[in-house]
């Protein structure tokens, strides 16, 4: 029997050899179990349930301590390191850690984790029988996940990142306490900037889908939404000489997104509910504060947007009741 690294083994302690610790066998091979991977008292003639690794010095060992995964399995696992050339380095519950190769990471480096960040993925051997690390696939996920309910439409959730890319990121939404959780897409023009692989966000759910899965953005609704844009630029209105900035509804959408942040839809938003509040108004390409705008904090700013969306509910009422009385 060929030892095979990963894997959980039950076998006998043979002897005892100070001061490194017991061989045990299998009856055809003995493979060591250092004192400091004791996790309870032996002696021989016990049966241990033993983790098969390879040490620094590519041998094989033993260890009774349990690691958060084994061959074929995934987990999630934290960053403990980064090599520029090797790749990252994974705890996996054993204090060792387990390499997630360079050449298995998104080929865009602004995706690639960072310390810290959580990463799904698969335990698997390299082509030497050394254990590695590969980012799990939808398929490793699926088995562990399950369908969202109905109930979290529009509900706030954390979520990982599983799967980085430019056009969009896929994400597991945390599903505590009933399973490991819900698979889930962001489109890019739903997040604020690219995520890495392995990084934590906060994502609402905008749609469950038939099969379970959902939708999410990063936003906030749009009549929240709007009004935290709004803000953004009246207090970038406020930071700027005499309150004007050369930036208006009609500045093209990439300049809006590289200045602001935010999609050039949601920027007409803000500025439609400015001019709406009487806080703002345009000139050209121009947009400045009025003079009343110019005297207010941020306080004040809140009270006149809630007055004014309430009077918009209102109004919206009064035509809702218009057009029943028409019919």
């Amino acid at each position: 029997m060929i030892w095979e690294a990963g894997t959980i083994q039950r076998l006998i302690i043979d002897r005892e050899v100070s001061p490194y610790g017991y061989f045990l066998t299998n009856g055809e091979q003995d493979v060591l179990l250092h004192y400091t991977e004791l996790t309870d008292k032996v002696e021989p003639g016990d049966y241990v349930e033993v983790f098969l690794y390879y040490d620094t010095e590519d041998r094989i060992a033993a260890t009774m301590k349990r690691p958060l995964l084994t061959l074929g399995e995934i987990a999630k696992l934290t960053v403990a390191d980064i090599h520029p050339k090797y790749g990252c380095f994974l705890e996996m519950g054993i204090g060792r850690q387990l390499l997630l190769p360079k050449g298995e990471l998104p080929e865009f480096e602004p995706l690639h984790p960072k310390v810290g960040d959580e990463v799904y993925v698969r335990m698997e051997q390299d082509r030497y029988g050394r254990l590695i690390a590969l980012p799990a696939r939808e398929d490793d996920l699926v088995p562990y996940m399950f369908a969202a309910p109905e109930s979290w439409n529009n509900t706030w959730r954390d979520a990982v990142v599983y799967r980085a890319l430019k056009m969009g990121t896929f994400v597991v939404v945390d599903g505590a306490p009933v399973g490991e959780g819900v698979i889930g897409f962001i489109h890019e023009s739903l997040r604020p900037r690219l995520l890495r692989l392995g990084e934590s966000v906060r994502v609402r759910i905008t749609h469950v889908r038939e099969d379970g899965r959902v939708n999410v953005t990063m936003a906030e609704r749009k009549e929240v939404g709007m009004d935290q844009d709004a803000e953004r630029l009246f207090t970038f209105l406020k930071e700027r000489p005499n309150g004007t900035m050369p930036y208006s509804d009609e500045t093209p959408a990439d300049i809006v997104k590289q200045r602001f942040g935010i999609s050039k839809s949601a920027f007409k938003r803000a500025i439609g509910r400015l001019l709406k509040a009487g806080l703002i108004r345009q000139n050209g390409n121009w947009t400045e504060l009025t003079e009343t705008a110019a005297a207010m904090d941020t306080a004040q700013l809140h009270k006149v947007l809630s007055a004014a969306q309430a009077e918009a509910r209102e109004a919206h009422k009064a035509r809702s009741r218009g057009n029943d009385n028409a019919r």
